[in-house]
């Protein structure tokens, strides 16, 4: 797939068919998370993949908007730091964001599906994932292929029109 079919192809997906993803495609997805974009390549994050129906069920119960979870193939977690500088928090999550940007768009690429959430009880995503002290799972993302629409481009996406979001030079 070309990138702009990966990017207008790209959807929130929350129900998955019971297909594995591929371990080479899975690593594809995750090499685009290590090869994400961050400020001055400082690279704040961890991954942790989980495959396992027992554990993915169980990680559902850390985040918001997560009940797609236990249906994923795979679920990444992605970690960091709880750092205590507002600026290096900030531009941690930030970072954070363009590796998940990375994870979906690289998945959609391979005709898989992806769905985020936003961890709340770190308590449970510690326990489930054996995350260190110092650690913190910010989010999940939820891979699989789509339960009955496989990606493809969507001519009329549901967003604000163009002439309503882009301003130039000036609002």
């Amino acid at each position: 797939m070309e990138t702009w079919n990966a990017i207008t192809s790209r959807r929130n997906v929350r129900e998955y068919s019971d297909e594995p993803i591929a371990p080479d495609d899975l690593d594809r997805v995750l090499e685009a998370a290590r090869r994400a974009p961050s400020s001055k390549n400082w690279q704040p994050w961890d991954f942790v993949v989980v495959t396992k129906r027992d554990q993915l069920e169980e990680l559902a119960d850390a985040g918001m908007y997560a009940a797609h979870i236990p249906g994923s193939a795979a679920t990444i977690a992605l970690v960091m730091r709880d750092y205590d500088d507002p600026g290096e928090r900030e531009t941690a999550r930030f970072d954070l964001g363009q590796a998940m940007l990375s994870i979906m768009l690289a998945a959609a690429d391979l005709g898989i599906g992806s769905g985020h959430a936003t961890v709340m009880d770190q308590a449970v995503a510690r326990r489930v994932l054996g995350l260190p002290e110092d650690r913190f799972c910010a989010y999940l993302v939820g891979l699989g292929y789509p339960a009955g629409r496989p990606l493809k481009p969507v001519r009329n996406p549901a967003r604000r029109a163009f002439e309503d979001v882009v301003h130039r030079d000036r609002w």
